[in-house]
């Protein structure tokens, strides 16, 4: 009789551990399957922004390598505005170029590093035809030397007719990205140096009158 008292003591036991262990697995498995939901819908925008950086084609590319050297000759000629210039509305301007050309310089390098792509060149000889006659704005070195030679009206005068030109090169460039373009971000940086660089264009021919 005792022996069958601890038997069905210890059966009792093991059921009650079979119950217990089996509503641990099931919360463990609510718990398993809840951080499984809220991991996928964590890691959601993570994986979506690992493929927008790797969504990228030859237009991409081209638009951030172009770019990137099209941006360094405007930092480059908004600098010579000091010591050449008195005139507020150029000084202003020249500092909103830098400023803005400048970050989008460090994105694009970041974007063709991302893609797998040889870091940019500030080297105007890697814009290989992109003069006046390619449609790019790009100066050429005779252009940039002759304006360093300016100053006062004359300098401003040059200068804005040289960035008008600069600009709208940059502009047909962008267009060109957001047309053919396949990285989303990409586009967006395209789009918004499109509006930027219209809204300059139109100030400085203002100035030029």
């Amino acid at each position: 009789m005792h022996v069958n008292t601890r038997t069905a003591t210890i059966l009792a036991a093991a059921a009650l551990g079979v119950m217990v262990v089996a509503g641990c697995s099931d919360d463990g498995s609510d718990t398993s399957m809840e951080g499984h939901s809220m991991g996928s819908s964590t890691s959601a925008p993570a994986s979506s922004t690992t493929a927008d950086a790797a969504q990228f084609g030859d237009a991409d590319v081209m638009f951030a390598s172009m770019m990137y050297p099209h941006h360094a000759q405007a930092v480059e000629m908004a600098a010579m505005v000091e010591g050449r210039t008195t005139n507020p509305d150029v000084i202003a301007l020249a500092g909103e170029i830098e400023s803005a050309q400048k970050p989008e310089m460090d994105q694009l390098t970041s974007w063709l590093s991302e893609w797998g792509q040889p870091a940019p060149s500030a080297d105007m000889g890697s814009m290989d035809g992109m003069d006046h006659s390619s449609g790019s704005g790009m100066m050429s070195a005779q252009d940039m030397d002759s304006l360093m030679t300016l100053s006062g009206a004359d300098f401003d005068r040059q200068w804005l007719t040289m960035m008008v030109q600069h600009h709208q090169g940059a502009v047909t460039m962008a267009q060109t990205e957001i047309t053919d373009g396949t990285n989303p971000d990409a586009i967006a940086l395209a789009s918004t140096i499109v509006e930027t660089q219209n809204a300059e264009i139109g100030r400085m021919q203002q100035l030029l009158g």
